[in-house]
């Protein structure tokens, strides 16, 4: 067992889904025991309420001093060791790259980006990006000051991290398209997205 001399827990927030994670969060439970090996809090709430919702309702239940965040999807693989507040993953520097997606997917993901940075210039280059590791009492103080609820609240996060002085470091991370379902993007969501970093360019 990979973890058996590490102390930790996973935290899962199913916003609504359909696609059975209830159901395996109970079978890892009945296999590896709840609060022993894998300790998994999952609570399943009625209908989607957004990407920041997630996050803090996550943080109420996170024990450790270390918060890692990332997607269920198993797009994410990286090992991250360092001394910073915050280190966040991205495509986007040398060692970094993306597999799975297609032409359109790339230029909606790198034209979010610009855009936010050309805005906001938040000191990273990948903004939308899900997989980052917080010291907790950072996470915390960067999330109270939070108001997005949805797609804007990992650049809003950045941002204001940026903006209260933490070291953020970047490290190279493969994004692997996601094994199972399939990734939405509704028009209400970029509508939201704009709004979002106009918001942002305005308070920050």
């Amino acid at each position: 067992m990979v973890f058996r001399d590490v102390d930790f827990e996973i935290i899962v927030v199913d916003d609504g889904s359909h696609d059975g994670t209830q159901e395996i969060v109970k079978q890892l439970q009945d296999l590896y025991g709840e609060g022993r090996i894998v300790s998994t809090i999952t609570e399943a709430r009625a209908k989607k309420l957004g990407l920041g919702t997630a996050y803090i309702h996550g943080l109420k239940h996170a024990t450790g001093d270390f918060v890692v965040i990332m997607d269920a999807d198993l797009s994410h693989h990286k090992r991250l060791e360092t001394n910073a507040s915050i280190v966040t993953g991205t495509g986007y520097v040398k060692g970094g790259g993306v597999h799975g997606w297609n032409l359109m997917r790339k230029l909606t993901s790198r034209g979010a980006n610009v855009l936010a940075q050309t805005l906001l210039w938040p000191g990273v280059s990948d903004l939308t990006g899900s997989f980052k590791l917080y010291k907790k009492l950072v996470f915390e103080d960067v999330i109270s000051s939070c108001v997005s609820k949805g797609c804007v609240f990992q650049i809003e996060m950045i941002v204001r991290a940026t903006r209260k002085g933490y070291y953020i470091e970047e490290v190279p991370i493969t994004f692997v398209d996601r094994v199972f379902g399939t990734s939405k993007l509704e028009g209400s969501e970029i509508v939201e997205y704009l709004k979002g970093l106009v918001y942002l360019l305005l308070t920050t």
